[in-house]
């Protein structure tokens, strides 16, 4: 007996380290005694007192509980002793702190037909508070893509409604969406908080006419909704003014500034000059009727445009409600990127009989691009959807790829390596919004989702003349 004892006081040495280290507190219910015996992790997780207190027939345990979860914890420790099954259920319990803390208990009969229940509680609080959270998040994403894809929706149509060819839809509609895009992009880079107006700024108007636009104003951050608005509303007055304004000229010039005003908005206002004179449209296209009906209304404020001789002038008053606080998480200023025609410019890639492997794993963008690439003069090789496919595909004879920088959760570095390590050029076409550099390091051209294939395309072409 002397050389047991070491070894039981090891083994519960051991058993109390387990439950201290997992957060468990353990108890005992004694039936014949109609006592509970509560460990002081236990006192601790239910609001029990520690040492031997008496059950009061269960009722200890139930009172530990809110009132509306103590039917639930009587159901099932009563399900436990009739010999059923052991329970393992989750509770709620009064913190005094304030609020509620949950609670998950174990329990089991110590041996069949016994009098006694032995069980661990755990307080499970934060886990709760996490799957929250997650079903919250979840369900604002939900939200957010339903209202994107009806805003493409509603864009793809009115930009329908007032283009006379195909050709005229694509340009206008990409140039659109690509807006929006960058629109998201700050405003997921800083978790959906609010996106900076000189970074909406930057970024519609930092790849054009360099040196003729120029952007000024105090650190204002908008809205989710106030954001898409106003860089859409920059991007329409962006293209008509390289196509018909300012910008159209190498003397044009636009000024963007903004300002703060005592009711906690902000009004902003473009002005146009150096440029052909201005005369008031004969007819209104989908961006006047976007300046004058939408923005206005998006940024809960109104909007004003006039056509003077000197060049056209756009006031945009907000509303307090479409500023937010400084996010805890901002993006640094967007990286330029040329405006949407620059591709189109050059005239159309030749890629007359270029192995080209594309790696996608959205099925209609795959088709998009062996489309686009086919009717360049390619000749495909896939589309990959998987990671497994790609790599499958790698020992045909190739030119250059297009790949996804993420396949299902993927990353598509394995590809890159061995085309890296063949000499092979290759373009990323990602969806990812960071301004950093290719994935994984790689010296590589990025074009960020939402693209015009033709985009790609030249991309392709210019890899191609440089390993020519």
């Amino acid at each position: 007996m002397d050389e047991a004892k070491p070894g039981q006081r090891l083994e519960r040495e051991h058993l109390e380290l387990a439950l201290h280290v997992a957060g468990l507190g353990e108890f005992e219910w004694d039936r014949s005694r109609d006592v509970l015996i509560v460990s002081a992790r236990m006192a601790a997780i239910a609001g029990l007192p520690p040492g031997e207190v008496p059950a009061d027939g269960g009722e200890a345990l139930y009172r530990t509980a809110l009132e509306e979860d103590r039917e639930l914890v009587a159901r099932e420790l009563q399900a436990c002793l009739s010999g059923r099954a052991p329970c393992d259920f989750e509770y709620r319990r009064p913190d005094p702190r304030g609020g509620v803390r949950w609670v998950r208990l174990a329990a089991v009969l110590s041996a069949p037909e016994s009098q006694c229940m032995i069980g661990v509680v755990q307080d499970v609080t934060e886990r709760r508070v996490e799957e929250e959270q997650r079903h919250t998040l979840m369900a604002e994403l939900d939200h957010r893509v339903k209202n994107v894809l009806a805003a493409v929706q509603a864009l793809a149509f009115q930009t329908a409604k007032r283009t006379t060819s195909l050709d005229s839809f694509l340009t206008t509609f990409a140039g659109r969406l690509k807006s929006m895009g960058s629109a998201n992009e700050l405003l997921t880079a800083a978790r959906w908080r609010g996106a900076a107006v000189d970074h909406l700024c930057a970024a519609e108007l930092g790849g054009i006419a360099p040196g003729q636009t120029r952007w000024e104003g105090p650190e204002l951050f908008l809205t989710p909704r106030a954001a898409n608005a106003l860089s859409l509303a920059m991007h329409e007055l962006a293209t008509n003014a390289l196509k018909y304004g300012a910008l159209s000229t190498e003397r044009g010039r636009v000024e963007v500034r903004w300002t703060r005003q005592p009711d906690g908005g902000f009004e902003l206002t473009w002005t146009e000059s150096g440029g052909p004179m201005v005369r008031a449209p004969t007819h209104r296209g989908f961006g006047s009727t976007l300046l004058e009906q939408v923005t206005g209304r998006e940024l809960n404020g109104e909007s004003r445009v006039e056509y003077r001789p000197t060049g056209v002038r756009v006031q945009l008053r907000a509303g307090p409600a479409a500023v937010v606080a400084r996010p805890e998480t901002v993006p640094e200023a967007p990286a330029t990127r040329a405006p949407e025609a620059a591709a189109a410019a050059s005239g159309p890639a030749d890629l007359t009989g270029s192995r080209v492997l594309i790696v996608e794993d959205a099925v209609l963008l795959a088709l998009e691009l062996e489309t686009g690439l086919s009717e360049a003069g390619a000749v495909v090789i896939g589309p990959a959807y998987e990671l497994e496919e790609a790599m499958a595909l790698l020992d045909r004879p190739i030119d250059a790829a297009v790949l996804d920088a993420n396949l299902n959760g993927r990353s598509v570095t394995p590809v890159a390596e061995v085309l890296a390590a063949r000499g092979i050029p290759f373009v990323f076409a990602t969806g990812y919004g960071e301004a950093g550099g290719a994935p994984s390091g790689f010296d590589a051209p990025i074009i960020r989702k939402p693209y015009d294939v033709t985009q790609v395309a030249s991309a392709v072409a210019q890899l191609l003349k440089r390993v020519g």
